[in-house]
């Protein structure tokens, strides 16, 4: 009996995440000090500004006790498990699932590794207009949010046939 291919060998996609989420990282830890400079990427759009966060996105819960950096690393690894399972439960040529679930896995661990290693996550990617301004973010997080979306939006539209 043949085995079932599946989308496993998408995590190489999560592989690639994760490595340019650190590379990134440790350009911004070493490039743009102090903290909080903002250094103008593109004037009135786009700085690279060094932030740290020990919450989650938007720094939900970042002003806690502590206790939220093992809520946050128990949460990376129960996501990314399940996700490990979905992947192994797709096809591999169903691209439109595997990919997303990849980058989200990716982006899941790459934020998982700077909790385990600092207990905090680096960001570093500010995009901003006049007085608005977006909570500054990583490589990791963009993984996550690209995956996520496409999803949805692959989900959406799952369903519908050709006319």
């Amino acid at each position: 009996m043949k085995p079932k291919s599946n989308a496993l060998s998408w995590l190489l996609l999560s592989v690639v995440v994760i490595a340019l989420d650190q590379l990134s990282k440790w350009w911004a830890l070493t490039a743009l000090q102090p903290a909080g400079l903002p250094h103008p990427v593109i004037p009135g759009f786009l700085n690279w500004t060094l932030a740290f966060n020990t919450g989650a996105a938007f720094s939900f819960l970042a002003s806690s006790d502590g206790w939220q950096r093992w809520f946050f690393v128990l949460l990376a690894v129960v996501i990314s498990g399940v996700l490990v399972v979905w992947l192994h439960r797709t096809p591999r040529n169903d691209w439109k699932t595997a990919m997303p679930l990849a980058l989200i896995v990716g982006g899941a661990l790459g934020n998982l590794i700077d909790r385990l290693h600092a207990a905090q996550v680096t960001d570093f990617i500010q995009v901003y207009y006049r007085e608005w301004s977006y909570p500054v973010f990583n490589v990791a997080d963009c993984g996550i949010t690209v995956g996520a979306v496409a999803l949805v939006v692959f989900g959406l539209f799952a369903g519908k046939s050709r006319a």
